[in-house]
């Protein structure tokens, strides 16, 4: 079991506190998740809330959290496949490379809803308001924790926060000292990494690492290859300096790629064949100086610069480069209040090289992203918080939107959180939603969107987070959102064609989402979670189109896991997951149930081996997309081995 040191015993909500619960789960030991009571877990910091530190178990607002013990122990390879994790999270596979992920619905293609951070740095792509998952990847051993909000998160993140964030933070560079080497492999993909950390003089720590991935083709439903391969290599490095009143951290990453086309692919119609591969490249550069003030208030200072290219054959090529600079200033807590407030500035420059049958117009456009927020924590009472919030925010192409928010927070008992909160958060468009055009020249068949406006969502949440038990905890979302002018696909009245992108949806989606977890005994912890939810969509002057409700109503109405976490000695790890899926509606996709199981040995307290098996005992089976394209994702072994010196 863990040594608790007796000031963290002895410590409640303070800095003291929240870095005690941080040192334990990140301590070089290598720790049993099965070490950390339920308690503890529920008292690790998290900051994706209120962007400040605070427990999980006060946060007023649906959060699952990912912890580096979780990651270690799923056996998994890949971020999205890490994210699988979270019952709060629907993650379809659509091809070996490809992923839809998002949380209350909405999980389209493009996954336009949801807002992703790596370490600060804000990944979605302004092309479709997406991500790109094949160009995403972290060294999956230096991760600290993965914070998932499912919810709208627009004061505090800005637009697309609309559905949820995924917040993924990597550890301190002091806390990856000395040298890791790890690699993979199975029938299906085969990876590898090494990292090393070390000292810059007094008070600096350093890190560096190297990655690959290599992933084979998966195969269609009906056993044809996909010719959707794709391997890549990444590196990266990151320093942190600190002293009693200062960190500053600066880090960077470059990654290239090739990615195959899954099919059709694009067609070369002189030559009648797929044009098969698809190149990824980029690198980014991030510093943030975050200074403890005078009187108690605290800065945070942050930039970075994100460059990437993407070409696919036959499509588009897009050039991508984005500055972005923030700052937030915590102020101290005066009697009643804690207040927080900050701004954004982010500037793209996009220049897409058009083939003859898809064009982005105009191919090269500059866009500014400006916004400011102020959030303010109220203690009404001892055990009653109210946290009002809002952002003010431009974009390119619409007028400026305001993001409120308000969340009631009553502390029942120490182990026990009511909360309840009401927000405004919008879809802002993006490129594909206004300036995508077929075919290259007039005349059009689509013609871009021009009088296309933000999506908006207004969502009412009531929610419970508490230890019923010494040994069991809970938490439980009730969530109802409308949606106001989401994207439809129109034809021009009369004639049809050309067809372009307006708003002329509306809708709602009710649901409840729910996890806990149970420990039986000190080695062994299950931990269960579902959602459920119903969309209702209706079409409003719409001109004989419904692709909009099978974009944005193809979800699951009901999914669900189940973890059982076991350490069967010192040096026996057994961990199994059970996942089910109902079926998709449109495009339809069947229900599913799999099972993984991951067996783990630590040959000495730095030498570890694994053998995961993922999709055990099912037939192959598709999670989303449409035939005959999509994916049928196979059982698969992956072994492992990972080293420390």
């Amino acid at each position: 079991m863990v040594n608790k040191n007796s000031t963290c015993q002895g410590a409640k909500l303070s800095v003291t506190a929240l870095l005690c619960a941080a040192s334990t789960i990140t301590s070089a030991k290598a720790l049993q998740l099965a070490d950390l009571t339920l308690e503890e877990l529920s008292n690790l910091p998290i900051t994706s809330v209120s962007k400040r530190p605070e427990r999980l178990s006060d946060a007023p607002a649906s959060v699952f959290v990912i912890n580096s013990e979780d990651i270690r122990r799923s056996g998994a390879a890949s971020l999205p496949e890490v994210l699988r994790l979270a019952p709060n999270l629907h993650v379809g596979q659509r091809s070996a490379s490809q992923y839809s992920i998002g949380a209350r619905g909405h999980n389209n293609t493009d996954g336009n809803k949801m807002l992703v951070l790596i370490d600060g740095r804000t990944v979605y792509s302004p092309l479709f308001s997406g991500v790109f998952w094949d160009a995403q990847d972290v060294m999956l051993e230096d991760v600290e924790r993965i914070e998932i909000i499912s919810g709208p998160g627009g004061t505090l993140w800005g637009v697309n926060a609309v559905n949820g964030v995924i917040n993924i933070i990597t550890r301190a560079a002091k806390d990856t000292q000395g040298s890791l080497l790890v690699a993979g492999a199975g029938n299906s993909e085969s990876s590898g990494g090494a990292r090393h950390g070390g000292t810059l003089g007094e008070n600096g720590h350093f890190r560096v690492y190297g990655k690959y991935f290599d992933a084979q083709q998966s195969r269609r439903e009906d056993g044809a290859p996909n010719n959707d391969a794709w391997n890549k290599t990444q590196a990266g490095f990151r320093a942190d300096w600190t002293n009693s009143d200062d960190l500053l951290t600066l880090q960077g990453d470059v990654y290239e790629g090739r990615v195959g086309q899954a099919a059709p692919g694009t067609i070369d119609f002189g030559l009648s064949r797929p044009l098969n591969t698809i190149s990824i490249s980029g690198f980014n550069l991030l510093s943030r100086l975050e200074r403890q003030l005078a009187g108690g208030s605290r800065l945070k200072v942050q930039a970075y610069y994100d460059h990437t290219v993407r070409t696919v054959p036959g499509t588009f090529d897009d050039r991508l480069d984005v500055i972005d600079l923030q700052f937030e200033h915590a102020l101290p807590s005066t009697g009643i209040h804690t207040f927080i407030w900050g701004g954004e500035y982010r500037y793209g420059m996009d220049e897409v090289t058009n083939y003859d049958y898809i064009a982005f117009l105009p191919s090269k456009v500059n866009q500014a992203w400006g916004s400011l927020f102020a959030q303010n924590k109220i203690s009404l009472l001892n055990n009653l918080q109210l946290t009002l919030g809002a952002r003010w925010e431009t974009n390119a192409y619409t007028d400026p939107e305001w993001l409120p928010s308000a969340r009631l927070a009553w502390k029942l008992h120490d182990n026990h959180l009511l909360w309840t909160a009401a927000s405004r958060t919008v879809r802002a468009p993006s490129r594909i939603d206004r300036d995508l055009y077929f075919p290259y020249t007039p005349p059009y068949t689509l013609e871009g969107g021009s009088r296309f406006r933000t999506e908006v969502a207004k969502v009412f949440e009531l929610g419970y987070r508490g230890q019923p038990s010494p040994t069991t905890s809970l938490s439980v979302t009730a969530f109802h959102t409308n949606y106001e002018h989401l994207r439809t696909l129109e034809g021009t009245d009369g004639t049809i064609f050309p067809v372009y992108f307006d708003n002329r949806m509306d809708g709602h989606t009710t649901g409840i989402e729910a996890w806990g977890s149970y420990q039986p005994t000190e080695n062994w912890r299950l931990s269960a979670g579902a959602t459920s939810l119903h969309n209702r969509l209706e079409l409003h002057g719409s001109y004989g189109f419904n692709e909009g409700i099978s974009a944005e109503g193809n979800d699951p109405e009901l999914s669900w896991n189940l973890r059982s976490t076991l350490n069967i000695s010192e040096q026996w790890e057994l961990d199994g997951t059970v996942r089910y899926v109902s079926s998709l509606p449109n495009p339809e996709v069947p229900s599913y149930t799999v099972l993984d199981l991951r067996l783990g040995w630590k040959a000495t307290p730095n030498l570890e081996f694994s053998l995961a098996g993922r999709n055990l005992f099912e037939s192959p089976h598709a999670e989303f997309f449409r035939l005959p394209e999509r994916s049928a994702v196979r059982s698969a072994i992956y072994f492992k081995v990972l080293a420390r010196f």
